[in-house]
């Protein structure tokens, strides 16, 4: 299996067009919620669906909801009826996909990737997909997580990790039972969140590479821009374009 290109974004809060011109295009397009503001605006999800299927230059596109996204939660039904009238995208809530990439040649893949998304997170004021932090709610959500998991992907992060807000770098804001699963059992290669808009950037600890990936600041300006990498399955090596 060749390297596969890799754009990471989320927490664009209805700005998506924002950022068009920053994504050069790639094998995948994985974005880990908080598309809406209110989350209760129908039309912010057709707009964002109408955004995401466009993106040709992607061959796979992945995203999952985030607090902010309330349809999916309070209206689930409604909420898949308009993701799932496009074609070319896919959704996740706690729930993995497998994909295939052919070789450099054009041979028979020889393996797959295995994504998994999840929106939950530890309660955060009263908005969508929050469970009682380190309940056992939360610990269930995550317990579901296979271990076969390349690529993981959920709206907030875990504890310790990308996870806090300027002026409090002592006040981590992640979920220790997400960090706990993901040492333990999950062992991804690649974990993706977003939530918290100043936890953006990188970190490798030697087993999994973590992207927080949010795109706006705290001010929700544009300054943060999507993160895309080449990365080897085999060796779980990334590089940074």
């Amino acid at each position: 299996m060749s390297k596969i290109r890799i754009t990471v974004i989320s927490d664009t809060h209805t700005g998506h067009d924002l950022i068009t011109k920053d994504l050069p295009g790639g094998d995948m397009l994985l974005f880990t919620g908080d598309l809406m503001n209110s989350g209760y605006v129908e039309a912010d999800l057709v707009k964002f669906c109408k955004w995401l299927e466009s993106l040709e230059n992607y061959e796979t596109k992945v995203f999952i909801a985030g607090n902010h996204d309330r349809l999916f939660q309070n209206k689930p039904d409604v909420a898949k009826e308009i993701y799932t009238s496009y074609k070319n995208i896919n959704y996740l809530q706690d729930e993995e996909m497998s994909i295939y990439f052919d070789g450099p040649n054009g041979e028979f893949p020889e393996d797959n990737i295995h994504i998994y998304g999840s929106p939950w997170q530890p309660w955060f004021y009263d908005w969508a997909f929050n469970l009682p932090k380190n309940g056992p709610g939360l610990a269930s959500k995550w317990a579901a997580i296979p271990e076969r998991t390349d690529i993981l992907m959920t709206h907030g992060p875990v504890f310790g990790i990308l996870d806090t807000v300027a002026g409090r770098p002592n006040d981590h804001l992640g979920c220790e039972l997400l960090a706990e699963h993901i040492n333990t059992v999950a062992r991804p290669k690649i974990h993706i969140c977003g939530h918290i808009h100043t936890g953006y950037g990188y970190l490798f600890d030697g087993q999994t590479h973590y992207f927080n990936a949010s795109v706006l600041d705290e001010q929700y300006s544009y300054t943060q821009k999507p993160l895309t990498f080449d990365w080897d399955p085999k060796t779980n090596e990334v590089t940074f374009v």
